[in-house]
């Protein structure tokens, strides 16, 4: 009701604006201006009707898909109408008595607009889709020669709703991770948003991805059921069960709080996955110590852990894990992200976001995701593949 209320008023009041600010100064501009609202406006009761009038599961694809275009034009269309909407009519507050308005104020408000909306526009249809490979050296002192120059992919969090009317540009990206012809493609989980039904069939887009030595996964929080408010504890079993077979159909042994070994020449690699579960603040973790228990000598362990904060928790000094794989975060899919400089207000929730980060002899790689969550738009933030090269030091 709240929203609906929201929407109806900015509806009303924001070509009211434009007529007092506009209409008596340039009439063209004006109604090129109420043609574009009437569009946008018609696109958001659209969404608006469709979500609410919505009468099947929860998770299915289009309805997750319908639900980030809302949130998005609310980001982009909403809010600033809304801060047009106070501007102007701060500045005929302003002139209440004297009448007419402060057109600078409203210009400032127009401005802000505009500017707001076009950066969510660009960051939704090009910076969603901007892919960077993310090429990372990790060198470690007295690696196995039979390791040296090993490559991995490490993909996370596609969220798989969000390539909605875009399996393309999956595939495309599929594609282009089977040209770095890795010998192992890890992925650190979070596939889905609410629930098995946004797999869409993608798994056989997902199994085209090839390496040397197989592909392994962990099951991400989301993953688990937690954020659909539909599932009974029954719903949320079954969904871990359908969602490790799509897993295991696109090409990914699943590896649940357990361990396997790879061989590579005469080298040993562990692979060690742990589930993640809860929303943050209250993340569950699955027991490093019971995955590793039984695990004998090896050349190399790496850990698939979707969230990063269990690094410090669980990992850093407490365990000889060489190398430890995340994501989660997705730089929170806004921030600044140059060569020098790198932020996000994700920092401020995990102190390790993106990037390899290092204590002692263990490694940390954070994967900022490849899919998008809640929100359809990556600002500044672009999805990422990452190849890791092992060196010996």
């Amino acid at each position: 009701m709240g929203l609906l209320l929201i929407l109806l008023l900015t509806d009303i009041l924001t070509p009211a604006v434009l007529r007092q600010h506009y209409h008596p100064v340039s009439k063209a501009k004006y109604f090129v201006l109420i043609i574009i609202h009437i569009i946008l406006s018609l696109w958001l009761w659209i969404l608006f009707f469709e979500i609410n009038g919505y009468n099947t599961f929860f998770d299915t694809p289009r309805h997750v898909w319908m639900m980030m275009n809302l949130t998005g034009m609310i980001c982009a269309v909403v809010v600033p109408r809304i801060i047009l909407i106070l501007f102007h009519f701060s500045g005929r507050l302003a002139r209440s008595k004297s009448g007419g308005h402060l057109r600078w104020l409203t210009n400032i408000g127009m401005a802000i607009m505009v500017f707001i909306f076009s950066v969510i526009a660009v960051s939704t249809l090009y910076g969603r889709f901007n892919f960077k490979t993310e090429e990372v050296t990790i060198k470690i002192k007295g690696l196995n020669k039979d390791l040296d120059g090993l490559k991995i992919v490490q993909l996370s969090d596609m969220h798989l709703a969000g390539f909605y009317h875009h399996h393309k540009i999956l595939h495309q990206v599929m594609e282009k991770v089977n040209t770095f012809k890795p010998d192992l493609i890890l992925n650190t989980g979070d596939f889905v948003t609410f629930g098995w039904r946004e797999f869409d069939r993608n798994d056989t887009i997902l199994s085209i991805v090839k390496s040397k030595y197989g592909n392994f996964a962990v099951l991400g929080n989301h993953d688990f059921g937690t954020y659909d408010p539909y599932f009974t504890e029954a719903d949320k079993d079954n969904n871990v069960l359908i969602m490790n077979k799509l897993i295991q159909a696109s090409g990914y042994r699943v590896l649940n709080n357990e361990y396997t070994k790879v061989k590579i020449g005469n080298a040993k690699i562990a692979l060690i996955g742990i589930i993640t579960k809860g929303r943050h603040p209250d993340m569950v973790h699955g027991d490093v110590k019971t995955a590793i228990s039984g695990l004998d000598s090896v050349d190399l362990k790496i850990l698939l852990s979707h969230d990063p904060n269990q690094w410090k928790e669980d990992v850093a000094g407490k365990t000889d894990i060489d190398i430890t794989l995340s994501g989660h975060t997705h730089g929170m899919q806004m921030g600044i992200l140059t060569k020098k400089f790198r932020w996000s207000p994700s920092k401020y929730f995990y102190p390790h976001w993106n990037g390899l980060y290092s204590e002692g002899k263990q490694f940390h790689y954070v994967n900022r995701g490849l899919g998008v969550l809640a929100i359809p738009f990556r600002i500044w933030m672009p999805p990422e593949i990452t190849l890791i090269t092992l060196k010996q030091e």
